[in-house]
């Protein structure tokens, strides 16, 4: 089968301006429900993805592994319906174009973010029930805790930095799966980018919703702790200061900055300012 895609990144930026509009009118009830699902599919993909990654020692080894399960849950959003903060950055285009004012984009991030947080939240919690943290007795677990002090141990600098990175990639991937005409080249557009912000380790604020809630929700669990401290030599200190404030201000916020950054100005601005420059060439 051939996989074709659209020559005109102005097609590409003007549909995707057409979305955004159709996103800004959309009833709140939709918003919330689709914010929800994207919070929930990003978090399958995580989860699948720690399942694969837990008892892989190589490093690049691991997050290559991790790169191919990974872009699972933004195929499932872009592909069937879904709400994504992240790829929802891409709202500055149509702001830029003024299609809505500012307040109309605010409004829709802000659900969108907070509803991919109940949705990532409820995956965490209903994974946990499944008795899939068991695995390889019970190191799934505690790696699940070692991954979520990780995060909420990058220093402010590291974290903006890996967010503007992490949203690059899937800002491009959403624009470049709007190129292909078919679901085959969808996917593959989708994919190879996503997969290459996983293999770096950059940091996505909606895959975090899932990794630092499932940390906390597995440091309850005394089994979880023994085999972290075991395996990974974590202190009882460490894991103590894996809690609620350090989710939120350690790493969510100034992730969530450099998403912002990534997604709207080395995507969102640079795309439209150059989408829009007319060709002077004879």
């Amino acid at each position: 089968m051939e996989v074709q895609f659209s020559n005109s990144l102005k097609q590409i930026i003007d549909g995707n301006i057409k979305t955004e509009e159709k996103r800004v009118k959309m009833q709140l009830g939709k918003l919330i429900l689709f914010g929800i699902l994207a919070g929930m599919f990003i978090a399958c993909g995580a989860s699948a993805s720690s399942v694969a990654m837990h008892n892989i020692s190589n490093v690049g080894l691991a997050r290559f592994v991790g790169g191919l399960i990974f872009p699972v849950g933004l195929m499932m959003i872009v592909l069937v319906g879904g709400e994504l903060f992240t790829g929802d950055c891409l709202i500055i285009l149509g702001l830029l174009d003024k299609k809505y004012n500012i307040l109309q984009a605010v409004k829709v991030l802000v659900v969108v973010f907070v509803t991919n947080l109940v949705g990532s939240v409820m995956l965490a919690f209903f994974v946990y029930e499944s008795g899939q943290w068991n695995y390889t007795d019970n190191l799934l677990g505690a790696y699940t805790i070692k991954v979520a002090l990780g995060k909420t141990g990058l220093g402010a600098t590291n974290a903006i930095f890996s967010g503007i990175l992490c949203n690059i990639f899937v800002c491009m991937a959403v624009l470049m799966a709007a190129a292909a005409k078919e679901v085959t080249g969808k996917i593959f557009a989708m994919f190879f980018p996503i997969m290459a912000f996983v293999v770096s380790g950059y940091e996505h604020c909606v895959a975090n919703m899932y990794y630092i809630p499932a940390g906390l929700i597995a440091k309850q669990n005394e089994a979880y702790t023994a085999k972290a401290m075991e395996a990974y030599n974590l202190t009882q200190a460490q894991i103590d200061s894996l809690n609620i404030k350090t989710f939120f201000v350690n790493n969510l916020l100034f992730v969530t900055i450099g998403n912002i950054i990534g997604g709207m100005v080395f995507v969102g601005l640079i795309y439209y300012i150059v989408s829009r420059e007319k060709n002077t060439a004879k």
